[in-house]
């Protein structure tokens, strides 16, 4: 069953991939303009290697190739897998929350 947290509760975004460069980086750039487009400015999201996840995040954001390593990573963290590095409805759906302030819902993985 996927992890729940409520968008309110939530401040940090971890977004992970696996090297650090490239696809990912501007999927980032792009989540950080559609928060501030939406003005959501009291979320930060940061860019990390899928090994490198604390274990203590609260949302990580995944291509779905690294989702069970996010979810080993970080146990009670909200992981949110995507298939499409730019424009998946994961990205927008999470926006949504944060502006509606409702729960964040993880993927099924």
């Amino acid at each position: 069953m996927p992890n729940i947290i409520s968008a309110v509760n939530v401040k940090t975004v971890i977004f992970a991939c696996e090297a650090g460069m490239g696809s990912s980086l501007m999927s980032v750039n792009a989540l950080k303009k559609k928060l501030k487009a939406a003005q959501v400015t009291d979320v930060t999201v940061i860019h990390k290697p899928a090994r490198e996840i604390p274990a203590d995040a609260q949302v990580v954001v995944v291509h779905k190739g690294l989702a069970k390593t996010a979810a080993s990573r970080a146990p009670n963290a909200v992981v949110l897998a995507f298939n499409h590095f730019i424009n998946d409805p994961v990205f927008d759906n999470l926006v949504k929350a944060f502006v509606d302030k409702t729960d964040i819902v993880g993927t099924d993985l």
